[in-house]
């Protein structure tokens, strides 16, 4: 993982990691390797993953971001 990539996800919001998770398919880099497992890491023990508001607010249709 880069100091780049850790950046990014250092600099994401709940709601952002979020909408990755649900919408960005598997083999997105992101998801991958060392920096899947710091975005795993970071998502859901350090920035709660998702709650039922965020679930809500999301949908299941991918639109915008």
């Amino acid at each position: 993982m880069t100091d780049a990539q850790r950046k990014q996800i250092d600099a994401m919001t709940q709601i952002e990691m979020a909408r990755l998770w649900r919408f960005h398919p598997v083999g997105h880099p992101i998801f991958q390797g060392e920096t899947g497992a710091y975005f795993k890491k970071v998502f859901f023990e350090e920035k709660g993953g998702f709650t039922p508001a965020i679930s809500r607010e999301l949908g299941w249709e991918r639109s915008g971001g």
